[in-house]
């Protein structure tokens, strides 16, 4: 398998904390984990801010938005299948020392959305 130099696999969550929102690239590799690894294109989208706190202090993280584009024939009837991989959601703290705050993902193919939280950001109701 030929790797481009976009290649971000294990990358991800390094990549976004250390981006600036407004040079974010619109996409990046990925080779996907299937039963016959395949390449696709992970496009990365600013989905906004949304506000928490710790220890009572209130901060703001970037919420990214990844899409998984399988490209081909392929790409094309996966929708039409129910074999499109759902979105992720990954929150990143702005700010000086960004950091990695909460994430929304399928871990493996077919798998459930898992979410990841860090223990004591305190995100407002319905978030």
């Amino acid at each position: 398998m030929d790797l481009p130099p976009d290649l971000a696999n294990g990358l991800i969550i390094t990549l976004l904390k250390n981006v600036r929102r407004d040079a974010l690239p619109p996409s990046v590799s990925l080779v996907a984990a299937t039963p016959k690894p395949r390449l696709v294109k992970v496009t990365l989208a600013v989905a906004g801010t949304e506000p928490f706190s710790v220890a009572g202090s209130a901060r703001k993280a970037t919420h990214y938005v990844l899409k998984i584009d399988i490209g081909g024939i392929a790409g094309l009837v996966a929708p039409l299948v129910g074999k499109q991989p759902p979105d992720s959601h990954v929150w990143i703290l702005d700010g000086e020392a960004p950091a990695f705050v909460r994430s929304q993902a399928a871990t493996f193919m077919g798998g459930p959305v898992w979410q990841t939280d860090l223990v004591s950001p305190v995100w407002p109701r319905g978030r």
